[in-house]
This record gives structure tokens, C-alpha cells and sequence, in this order.
């Protein structure tokens, strides 16, 4: 599976961004989805997910609101639009991939065992 994350860039506080991520190599209809961050000097953070057909999201408590995953099957793309962004939110977004025959909601790392290459994303205050 071949990952591509884009749309990071520069936005003042109170803006929005819309990332995506294409995939190919796979079904990407039956291959569950997550969204994780890394800011300077900090963990990688879970921040969102979406199951096979879109029934099933979940956030982490701090986008909660403000960000939206959603997913295309037919152009084999997911995406993050976020919203009210916070300096907080300024990261490097990981689009992810979990193969597993399951369709589960799943917030670790370990879960996913495709990453792409990750997009920066900055929020001036």
C-alpha cells in the first residue's frame, strides 16, 4: 500500500485546512483509516479514524468538533478537514493504514502497518 498525504501548509488560528491522503496497492474500501500528528519534540498522536464505508469515525478529545475525516472509496482517498485550528494543532498529519481483515476502530500506532510520508501542517497564533 502506497500512502500520499497533502494539503498541510501555513494558516493563521481560526482557519481550516482539508488534507488528503491517496492510496493505492489495495482495496482501499475494505482497509481502515487513521490520521495520526507529531509535533517538535512530542509523541506521534492518535487524532483521528474511519472504518471501511465511513459508518464508524472517532477523534481524539482535542479536535473533537473541529476536525472531520471522510472518505471517497471510488478516488481511493481519505480526508482530514479541520477546522477553528489551534497553534496546538501544528504538526507533521500521517495518513495511516490498517489492513487487518477487521473493521475496527483503532487509536494505536501499532494498528496501522502503512504510513505515508506525512504533511506539515502550521498554525500561527
Amino acid at each position: 500500500v502506497q500512502l500520499q498525504a497533502s494539503g498541510g501548509g501555513l494558516v493563521q488560528a481560526g482557519g481550516s485546512l482539508r488534507l488528503s491522503c491517496a492510496a493505492s496497492g489495495r482495496t482501499f474500501s475494505s482497509t481502515v483509516m487513521g490520521w495520526f500528528r507529531q509535533a517538535p519534540g512530542k509523541e506521534r498522536e492518535f487524532v483521528a479514524t474511519i472504518t471501511w464505508r465511513g459508518a464508524g469515525t472517532y477523534y481524539v478529545d482535542s479536535v473533537k468538533g473541529r476536525f472531520t475525516i471522510s472518505r471517497d472509496n471510488a478516488k481511493n482517498t481519505v480526508y482530514l478537514q479541520m477546522n477553528s485550528l489551534k497553534p496546538e494543532d501544528t504538526a507533521v498529519y500521517y495518513c495511516a493504514a490498517d489492513t487487518s481483515p477487521r473493521n475496527r476502530i483503532s487509536t494505536g500506532a501499532s494498528a496501522y502497518n502503512y504510513w505515508g510520508q506525512g504533511t506539515q501542517v502550521t498554525v500561527s497564533s
